[in-house]
C-alpha cells in the first residue's frame, strides 16, 4: 500500500491508515474456532519468501530507528516458555512486525510525530508530548499456548498449512477437508452467537529494558509486562478497533496527517483511542515491573 499509493495519496490529500487490525490468526489461541476467511488468510505463508522479496523491492526507503543497547538474538521457531505468564510460545510469522518497524521509521524522520492538516495547537503540544515519550524497541510477535501440547498442536497445523498450501491440490485438500487438516482448530461454518458471546483474547507483551540510561551498554535489568484482553477477536473485538478510529478520523481529521499511507500506530498513537476502546471492553494493564535477576 505505501510503496504503491503514498505519492498519490498526499497528491490527492488521501489518508489512508494501512493494516488497521491484523490478528485474525490470533483468535483460535482463546477460542478455539475459527472461519473459513480467517482459515484461507492464513495461506499466505506458501508465499512468505515472496513477500520479503516484494518488501525489500518495492519499499519506500526510511530512516533506521536507533535502538540503545544489544540486538536480541534472532531465535526463528525455537520454542519458548515464558513461567511468569504460564504460557509456552513460537515465533508467529505474521506482518505485526514489520508494521511495528514502519511505526518506528516514521518516527525517527519525526521525532514529534506527523503534523496535522490543520492541526490545533494543543493536540500539537499533545502530539508532541506524548511521542517524547515513546522509546524505540526491537519487536517479535509469538503464539502461545497454556500447554506444551497446546503448543504443538498449532506447529502441528501450521506446518500442514505451510505444506499444503504452496500447491493447488494442497489448497483444495484444505479448502475441502478444514476440520481433517486442522484436527477441528478450523471448521467452514460460522460461529454461534453463543460461541461469539463466549470468546475472548488477550495479548501478553513481555518487555525487557534498562532502568537507567547509563546501564545501556550492557544487558536490560528491568522487564515490565502488560496485557491487553477484550471480547472475541474476529466479530466483536475488531468491528469495534475498526469503528473507534473511523469516527476518529472523522471527528479529528484536522488533528492527522493530511495525506500519505501510514502504519496506524503513528497515525492513532497521541490520539484517545486507547480510552475509546477502554470504554468499548478492551482493557490495557500493566501486569508487572521487576528487576532481571542477573
Amino acid at each position: 500500500m505505501e510503496a504503491v499509493y503514498y505519492d498519490k495519496a498526499v497528491e490527492m490529500g488521501s489518508l489512508v491508515v494501512s493494516a488497521c487490525f491484523d490478528r485474525f490468526l490470533l483468535s483460535y489461541a482463546d477460542d478455539r474456532w475459527v472461519t473459513l476467511q480467517r482459515y484461507e488468510s492464513a495461506f499466505w505463508v506458501a508465499n512468505a519468501g515472496n513477500l520479503m522479496k516484494l518488501r525489500r523491492t518495492t519499499r519506500r526507503k526510511r530512516a533506521r530507528p536507533s535502538i540503545p543497547g544489544y540486538a536480541p538474538p534472532p531465535r526463528g521457531f525455537e520454542v519458548e516458555h515464558q513461567q511468569k505468564i504460564g504460557l509456552w510460545g513460537i515465533k508467529l510469522p505474521s506482518a505485526d512486525a514489520s508494521i511495528i518497524r514502519r511505526t518506528l521509521s516514521f518516527l525517527a524522520e519525526y521525532p514529534s510525530g506527523l503534523e496535522g492538516g490543520y492541526e490545533d495547537p494543543k493536540h500539537a503540544e499533545k502530539r508532541a508530548a506524548f511521542w517524547s515519550q515513546i522509546k524505540p524497541a526491537h519487536f517479535g510477535v509469538k503464539i502461545a499456548s497454556k500447554t506444551r501440547l497446546g503448543l504443538q498442536l498449532i506447529i502441528t497445523v501450521g506446518t500442514i498449512i505451510g505444506r499444503l498450501s504452496s500447491s493447488p491440490l494442497g489448497r483444495w485438500l484444505l479448502l475441502t477437508f478444514p476440520a481433517i487438516c486442522t484436527f477441528g482448530l478450523f471448521k467452514k461454518n460460522g460461529p454461534t452467537a453463543a460461541e461469539v458471546a463466549g470468546g475472548s483474547f488477550k495479548m501478553w507483551f513481555v518487555g525487557h529494558g534498562f532502568s537507567d540510561a547509563s546501564r545501556v551498554s550492557g544487558e536490560p535489568d528491568m522487564e515490565v509486562v502488560t496485557r491487553i484482553k477484550g471480547p472475541e477477536i474476529g466479530y466483536v473485538t475488531t468491528p469495534i478497533i475498526l469503528i473507534q478510529c473511523a469516527l476518529i478520523l472523522l471527528k479529528q481529521r484536522g488533528d492527522l496527517p493530511n495525506g500519505g499511507v501510514f502504519p496506524p500506530g503513528i497515525v492513532f498513537g497521541p490520539t484517545d483511542l486507547q480510552s475509546r476502546l477502554q470504554k468499548n471492553g478492551i482493557s490495557f494493564e500493566v501486569i508487572s515491573k521487576s528487576a532481571i535477576s542477573a
